[in-house]
């Protein structure tokens, strides 16, 4: 089975961004990691397809750091694919989800997976525009998967349980985090991963309209600070702190 798997190379989340004016981008020097959403992803792809796999990463992203696309090879997916765009422009949702589904359908695939939403952007509407532009059925929120004989079966959570869906393949499903239990990178894994080649692609040669998208790409028009906090209003109790509290409660209207 070939299984595709959308990821996204994100900056730590626990470092301070850097928003650069008049682009889409945040700037980061730092290393990129995986989305941890895509690791779930990676090995429920690598679980699906079993012995006989063929896993392959797809992403987009600028800049030159390659370190989270390799932490999925070393995991186990034997190719990884990076569309590049312009770094001074970027890439809305939409012209993800075009450049994406060009090299998926270029590739081949029976199964495409994505994270549910990314930890920076938090769309959580890849699935769904890849199922699209792939003339595929897209299932969200799945919580397990199976594949038997040219059919897919996942459970997809709902708020009183699940749902058990069926449907041909190929597909496209995005995978709850928690699904699975990403396995850790071996050692062997992770040296194996130096090896692997990672194919760049221009997204200009994989969307020519490219041009045309950019001028309509959204741009960082300011940023302001949040504003510094201010001590909280000190109530002396001298047996009467309850009415006081009361009146604050009234002149914000909560009572």
């Amino acid at each position: 089975m070939r299984a595709v798997v959308c990821v996204k190379q994100i900056p730590d989340p626990d470092s301070a961004p850097d928003p650069q004016l008049g682009t889409s981008w945040v700037v980061e020097d730092r290393v990129a990691m995986l989305d941890d959403a895509d690791r779930c992803g990676v090995e429920l792809g690598l679980q699906l397809a079993g012995d006989d796999r063929e896993v392959t990463l797809v992403s987009l992203g600028s800049g030159g750091g390659q370190d989270g696309i390799r932490q999925g090879l070393a995991m186990g997916a034997e190719k990884a694919v990076l569309v590049q765009p312009d770094p001074a422009v970027g890439a809305d949702l939409l012209t993800t989800a075009r450049a994406l589904s060009e090299v998926i359908a270029a590739e081949g695939f029976d199964l495409v997976i994505t994270g549910a939403a990314s930890a920076d952007g938090s769309a959580g509407v890849m699935c769904q525009m890849l199922g699209e532009l792939l003339d595929a059925p897209a299932i969200a929120g799945v919580t397990s998967a199976d594949v038997s004989g040219g059919t897919l079966t996942v459970h997809r959570q709902t708020s009183g349980g699940y749902d058990v869906i069926t449907c041909p393949l190929p597909a496209v499903i995005s995978v709850t985090a928690g699904a699975v239990d990403p396995r850790f990178p071996t050692i062997r894994g992770s040296m194996k991963a130096k090896r692997k080649q990672i194919d760049r692609r221009e997204i200009a040669a994989v969307l020519p309209d490219w041009a045309d998208a950019a001028e309509r790409m959204p741009r960082v028009a300011s940023t302001e600070p949040l504003p510094a906090k201010v001590a909280g209003r000190t109530i002396e109790d001298d047996g009467t702190a309850h009415l006081a509290v009361v009146a604050l409660l009234e002149e914000q209207g909560l009572i």
